[in-house]
């Protein structure tokens, strides 16, 4: 028995790998699509063994044309849930960082999850009922991020997105969900692939999953793990954003000079 297909995006590691497991659980298939095409198929054969359908597609979201290909992979498939996972972030002056990994982050942080969010949605319209996930983070909910400039502007793009699609499917009485997902510290790769170490102790992935779906059958719009963040991210819209920027800024050179 099955509830109908979750896509999940980033799916062979960290917050994505944990979602996997606890759809699956839930009686879900599963749409894994990621780079790393190894550990896909390990993924998928251990679901695989408990019962659930998978299917593997190995894309790299920074082109296009592998974001088109994934649609039209999937647009037959009855997708409950997608969750839009797959993004990474970068630590650095802003005069220093590389432009190239710059460039790649926009198109998989911004690019690559508008364009799936929106042809999702419209797929998920049509067969009258669905629900997305967007992946974005805490730094989402700041009004910048010296030093983590880059990561910090494509992850606010990503919760204005949601915040204004979700309004207006709201106003047009939509079966379709669409929320956040705005997690502090996660304990994955992330850490190592931008280069920072956090001073807030890191939840699991299987934590931030599990309360992300919690949330998301609520239909909560903006989801933020643990009330530590919960209330960083109250104070910053409480007091002036000039001050809240320097106070990133020196957060995000602690994390660089550890």
């Amino acid at each position: 028995m099955s509830n109908g297909f979750v896509m999940i995006t980033g799916a062979s590691s960290g917050i994505g790998k944990a979602f996997a497991a606890q759809f699956a659980k839930k009686g879900y298939d599963l749409i894994l699509v990621a780079r790393r095409k190894e550990r896909l198929q390990e993924l998928a054969e251990e679901w695989t063994k408990k019962g659930r359908k998978c299917l593997v597609l190995t894309a790299d979201l920074a082109k296009k044309k592998e974001c088109r290909k994934i649609m039209e992979e999937v647009e037959k498939l009855p997708v409950k849930v997608f969750i839009n996972n797959a993004g990474f972030g970068d630590c650095g002056s802003f005069l220093e960082t590389d432009l190239s990994k710059e460039m790649e982050m926009i198109h998989v942080n911004i690019r690559a999850m508008h364009f799936l969010m929106k042809q999702m949605l419209c797929q998920m319209e049509k067969q009258g009922e669905g629900s997305i996930l967007n992946v974005a983070s805490s730094a989402g909910l700041f009004p910048a991020g010296p030093y983590m400039a880059t990561y910090y502007a494509t992850k606010s793009y990503v919760t204005s997105l949601t915040r204004a699609v979700a309004l207006e499917l709201k106003e047009k009485k939509s079966n379709v969900y669409v929320g956040a997902l705005c997690p502090g510290p996660v304990d994955t790769e992330f850490n190592k692939v931008a280069n920072v170490e956090f001073a807030i102790p890191s939840i699991t992935p299987t934590y931030c999953a599990a309360y992300a779906i919690r949330k998301m059958e609520k239909r909560k719009i903006v989801i933020v793990p643990k009330n530590k963040m919960k209330v960083l991210a109250f104070i910053s819209r409480v007091l002036p954003q000039s001050l809240v920027i320097r106070m990133t800024a020196r957060q995000q050179k602690k994390k660089r000079s550890r």
